[in-house]
């Protein structure tokens, strides 16, 4: 079958139904820096063979490089058709790219046409999709209207996010997307994506929603652990309506006690994390913070942190500053069920509308 060029018309090919499958042909680590939603890996090369082809192509002789890279790509499709493919029936839609459209994903596609498959290739490759991403991200008047979700450290709001998004509610979970819980001690296990990732990420999950309805996002600062929130991003969080949480200094440190266990349960970890606020708290109160930890004090640590750490910088966060107040919600304790009446008071105060720029 003759292979069909396909350009991206947008950020999720699988959202057109066009498609069955999106495959990734570049190396591993390339796949794992970023790749376009829903792809699976299936390289023509690995990282160690892409090496050895761009030494000799650049160094020694191109069509040596060239014959050396059709074997191995060779050797690599077979793998793939007797393993992940083996299963693919005769109407299965694959669209393949590479980093730019050119000989990797046009070999492998050839392949797999030759089988009998319909085969779409990405016009650009990954290239394409990252410059539509970027353009989504920094160039591009922002898709959705935020509503911030805002309050103090351990006011459950990313619990609240979770609730509001179960009860049909529309989320932005920066949270999530950076898998950082945004604070000193926020680090989740797996660690953080690249930059890259985080963006793509952050661009699917925008170009999944409802630009006629209020989008809800908790008050993050300018970056998410190690993650950069893109300006156009961060520029409407803070001139965003904001609905803010209140909830008393006991429950929440109650709250960061529990959703904190992670952390509390690997002490030379949490005893690493408080090492870090040792040049803003000083070394006398972080060894009082280790000592409470090494006991199990948690929620006189979490108290002594919020009153000590949290609530200062809260107070000098520049989104706090510029964002403009709409309503408020209490949290009257640390539970599940308490989250949930909190979250019901949000969803409220968006459905009634009133949450609007």
């Amino acid at each position: 079958m003759p292979l069909e060029r396909w350009t991206l018309e947008g950020i999720d090919p699988l959202a057109s139904g066009a498609f069955d499958d999106v495959i990734d042909v570049r190396s591993p680590s390339e796949f794992a820096e970023d790749h376009l939603p829903g792809a699976i890996s299936l390289p023509a090369m690995s990282d160690a063979e892409r090496a050895e082809v761009g030494t000799l192509y650049t160094r020694v002789d191109r069509f040596r490089a060239r014959r050396v890279g059709a074997a191995w790509l060779s050797r690599n499709a077979a793998r793939h058709l007797e393993g992940p493919l083996a299963d693919r029936d005769g109407g299965w839609r694959p669209l393949v790219y590479c980093w730019r459209g050119g000989q990797r994903s046009g070999a492998f596609a050839v392949i797999l046409s030759e089988v009998g498959w319909r085969v779409s290739v990405v016009e650009g490759g990954y290239r394409a999709w990252r410059r539509r991403v970027q353009g989504m991200l920094y160039e591009a008047a922002l898709p959705v209207r935020p509503v911030v979700l805002d309050g103090n450290t351990g006011t459950a709001k990313t619990d609240i996010l979770a609730e509001v998004a179960r009860r049909g509610g529309q989320v932005l979970d920066l949270e999530g997307l950076a898998n950082h819980r945004g604070s000193v001690l926020g680090a989740r296990e797996g660690g953080q994506p690249g930059q890259k990732a985080f963006e793509g990420r952050l661009a699917v999950a925008l170009s999944r929603m409802d630009p006629a309805r209020p989008v809800l996002v908790e008050a993050e600062s300018s970056k998410v652990g190690d993650i950069a929130v893109p300006p156009s991003l961060w520029k409407a969080m803070r001139e965003a309506p904001r609905i803010r949480i209140e909830a008393a200094p006991e429950v929440r440190a109650a709250y960061l006690a529990r959703a904190y266990r992670d952390l509390t349960a690997d002490l030379p970890a949490l005893e690493g994390r408080l090492g870090q606020l040792r040049r803003i708290a000083g070394g006398e109160a972080v060894e009082r913070w280790t000592a409470l930890a090494r006991t199990g004090a948690f929620e006189p640590l979490a108290l002594e942190l919020i009153e000590r750490h949290y609530d200062p910088r809260y107070a000098r966060g520049a989104m706090r500053r510029d964002a403009r107040p709409f309503g408020t919600a209490a949290l009257r304790g640390a539970g599940p069920g308490d989250v949930a009446e909190t979250a019901g008071a949000v969803m409220r105060m968006l459905e009634e509308g009133g949450a609007r720029p």
